[in-house]
């Protein structure tokens, strides 16, 4: 039976490594799907920047039974310079045909076939459809943060879920601090006590802008969003959903999983201009408010020459925990002195230990709610209003055009004025159908 609960525990991994070999045991092996003790197991990588790279990378690291057999990017030039890296860095691991490297918005169809399991990592807004498309096939998945950027998105990503439940496939969720065995530590103690009840809780995301990609002028406008798709809300969702989310998945997991009753947030720009910023806010705050009565203040920034930090600090009627120091002050001081790992190479390693035992893991049960926790706050950042759990759960609304819509010689949803800048959202104004 898939494991739909919770996140595997560094004692799970190894007990599932341990079992590597042994007969398939609850999976639904459909259409190429790895059968536990065959010989290899292929990975796709749908998108070839650095994040799906890196995924790559950490797969292969798992064991020589793990080949790359197939990737696809939007652009050729980057697929290409992939192709040559992996083809040159993993000889014995790198068997993808040319003919299973490949570019445009349809290579992800390649990629399915070819693999038994595939990492996606590309523009978030499919992350989902993509994630469904492999799971319909019968393949592994693992789906990069943001899984989703809005209602609908979050719709698809619990169809998606539910269906690799019921054909016993592993669905791996990007919100890599859970796998962190000092994390694990922490929220452990947090859990039994060591800060007494939470009452509140700071989160930062705040930094520089991602990597801006300057125009290339043989690009169509579309093509030029796609190339800069961290910039453009209707790509990437804006940085609560993009970035903050790691904070808001962490938080949900010191509470329990509990959800927001309701937020609010304010935001917008004052100091990324100009056409390679696209058409997102460089700031927002959400706060949420908990059924606990906990309040959680959520910050994230993309600006140049600011105050940087990724912190969440955690205040408890007994002391204070710092999340990224692993420490706790106040009536129970503490520090974590453990092992540690990296917890990107970490849920590579569970899904292929998943893959390997015929124990497949589904993150179902933490993945889809923190999805909606960012995808709530953005949307009271944007419209400056109070937004519901119920009323984000109500929702469907995709940003435009639809998914399965999208093409490369298509007509952007967005373009700029003629100052070069892209027409922002306008929080009092801009409304959403919730």
């Amino acid at each position: 039976m898939a494991n739909t609960h919770r996140i595997p525990s560094r004692r799970d991994f190894l007990k599932a490594s341990a079992t590597a070999g042994v007969a398939a045991c609850g999976l639904s092996v459909v259409r190429g799907a790895h059968a536990a003790g065959n010989e290899s197991i292929k990975v796709g990588m749908i998108g070839c920047g650095g994040r799906c790279s890196g995924a790559g990378a950490q797969a292969l690291s798992a064991g020589p039974d793990v080949k790359l057999a197939a990737m696809t990017d939007v652009f050729e030039n980057r697929m290409r310079a992939k192709q040559q890296y992996f083809k040159t860095k993993y000889p014995d691991q790198f068997v993808a045909k040319d003919d299973a490297c490949v570019f445009g918005l349809d290579g992800y169809k390649r990629v399915i076939e070819e693999s038994d399991a595939v990492l996606i990592a590309c523009a978030s807004k499919f992350h989902a459809y993509y994630a469904e498309k492999a799971i319909e096939a019968g393949k592994h998945v693992f789906i990069e943060k943001p899984h989703a950027i809005d209602p609908g998105g979050c719709r698809r990503l619990k169809r998606v879920a539910r269906m690799a439940a019921e054909k016993g496939l592993s669905f791996v969720s990007g919100h890599e601090s859970r796998y962190s065995f000092p994390y694990q530590e922490q929220v452990k103690r947090i859990h039994d006590g060591a800060i007494g009840d939470v009452v509140a809780i700071q989160s930062m995301f705040l930094r520089a802008p991602y990597r801006v990609v300057a125009r290339d002028p043989k690009l169509s406008e579309t093509e030029y969003q796609f190339s800069n798709f961290y910039h453009f809300r209707w790509l990437s969702g804006d940085d609560v959903p993009q970035s903050l989310v790691h904070n808001l998945d962490r938080m949900r997991w010191v509470l329990h999983e509990e959800n927001p009753t309701w937020c609010f947030g304010l935001g917008g720009r004052s100091s990324s201009f100009g056409e390679v910023f696209g058409d997102m806010f460089d700031h927002g705050t959400v706060v949420y408010e908990m059924p606990s009565g906990v309040r959680v203040y959520a910050m994230c920034q993309t600006q140049a020459g600011c105050y940087p930090n990724w912190d969440d600090i955690i205040m408890g009627t007994k002391g204070t925990c710092h999340w990224t120091a692993c420490k706790i002050e106040g009536e129970t001081s503490w520090r974590y002195e453990g092992p540690k790992n990296d917890p990107h190479t970490e849920e590579q390693k569970i899904l292929i230990g998943s893959i390997r035992a015929g124990q497949p893991v589904n993150h179902q049960d933490t993945m889809i709610d923190s999805t909606y926790m960012g995808v709530m706050g953005q949307i009271a950042v944007y419209t400056g209003k109070q937004v519901t759990w119920d009323q984000v759960q109500a929702a469907d609304f995709e940003f435009g055009p639809k998914v399965d819509e999208v093409t490369l010689d298509m007509a952007p949803p967005t373009v700029p004025d003629e100052t070069g800048n892209y027409p922002l959202p306008l929080p009092g104004i801009t409304s959403f159908e919730l």
